[in-house]
């Protein structure tokens, strides 16, 4: 008898951000990577930034990067990538989270996640396949408008990849959302830029196994 070895499923994957990037944990570690942050920013503060003023400083950073923690959270997140060092004088209006596994049911028996992929990708709009550490992943781009009704409260450029786990049992699959704010009347070569700069993160993208 001829015994088949399981391959290991990654228990992990590693992701590289780029120069000026902080990443927050959105299970464990989470405010302590805040506070982090948050003390960066105020030693990095002009010479001349009025003393009193440094609190509320402070304080409005705190209260927004908790906004977007929050909405990470919420959409099952479990590390989230931010850009929070400017770039030629500005903070880049951006965001990367990544989403832990989750199972899908197969698209019939005996069908592998080269099927849920060709199903999902028959009902996105704007998907392609792409390569990441040899597995087969789909990706997807779109401009969401802002609709208070579903909770847009600005337009934005979304780029998502989806990841089958390899050697998972159940299938299991990682999601990867890029989300870049569109100011009113900005240069949509702009935006084209910001998606070229997440692809080649995603370009980075490598399983872990311990």
């Amino acid at each position: 008898m001829t015994t088949v070895e399981r391959r290991r499923s990654p228990n992990g994957f590693n992701l590289v951000p780029p120069p000026g990037w902080d990443v927050i944990p959105l299970r464990t570690g989470t405010r302590e990577a805040m506070d982090a942050i948050v003390r960066k920013a105020v030693s990095q503060l002009p010479a001349g930034f009025p003393k009193d003023d440094i609190p509320k400083a402070r304080l409005k950073l705190t209260q927004e990067m908790k906004k977007v923690v929050r909405r990470a959270s919420a959409k099952g997140g479990m590390t989230l990538y931010l850009p929070t060092e400017p770039l030629h004088g500005v903070v880049l209006p951006v965001s990367i989270v990544a989403s832990a596994p989750i199972e899908i049911p197969r698209v019939r028996p005996g069908s592998g996640p080269e099927a849920v992929l060709a199903a999902l990708a028959s009902v996105t709009s704007g998907a392609e396949t792409r390569e990441l550490d040899g597995i087969a992943a789909l990706r997807s781009e779109r401009d969401v408008p802002a609709d208070a009704d579903k909770g847009v409260d600005v337009a934005h450029r979304r780029v998502e990849y989806f990841v089958p786990v390899p050697d998972s049992d159940p299938d299991q699959y990682l999601s990867f959302s890029f989300s870049a704010l569109i100011a009113p009347g900005s240069d949509p070569a702009f935006y084209d830029t910001l998606v070229e700069l997440f692809d080649a993160v995603m370009g980075t993208f490598r399983w872990a196994y311990a």
